[in-house]
């Protein structure tokens, strides 16, 4: 896929990807203050939860564009597909149909590595994750809450 969407996390993202060099002696100097203040209850050190924040927000990414490609190649099918005449579908349609799978499971790998990234950070942050509470959807909140957004 081509088209790219907007992250909204993605300036916090560069500092982080920036401040994680070996020249860097305080990676958590990047750290908004909210955010500050949610992670300062951990043991761990603020280098590793900061590191460990720079990958779940890039696995965050992966999940959006991902979801983004499955969206734009569903639509796409649906509009061809709208005027496909009944029985073998054309050489368009089934490219179009493969493009289809492709997207589907690279959102099934962006999700499995968004979880893998979140049960991470969620150890070296000290977070507590409610019971009965999927950490995919628990860890999508909580950065919706936590981590500041960029203006689209």
């Amino acid at each position: 896929m081509t088209a790219t969407m907007h992250f909204p996390y993605a300036g916090l993202l560069a500092r982080l990807e920036s401040s994680s060099g070996e020249g860097s002696p305080d990676a958590a100097a990047v750290l908004p203050p909210s955010l500050e203040r949610a992670l300062s209850a951990s043991d761990a050190s603020k280098s590793d939860v900061v590191a460990a924040l720079a990958v779940l927000l890039k696995a965050r990414k992966a999940t959006l564009q991902a979801a983004f490609d499955t969206t734009l190649a569903a639509d796409e099918l649906r509009r061809y597909q709208k005027f496909a005449k009944p029985g073998k579908p054309s050489a368009h349609i089934v490219q179009l149909r493969q493009k289809q799978a492709a997207a589907r499971q690279a959102t099934s790998i962006a999700r499995q590595s968004l979880i893998k990234a979140a049960a991470a950070f969620v150890r070296d942050a000290g977070i507590d994750v409610p019971a009965r509470t999927p950490l995919d959807v628990f860890i999508i909140d909580w950065i919706d809450v936590h981590v500041p957004r960029e203006p689209a």
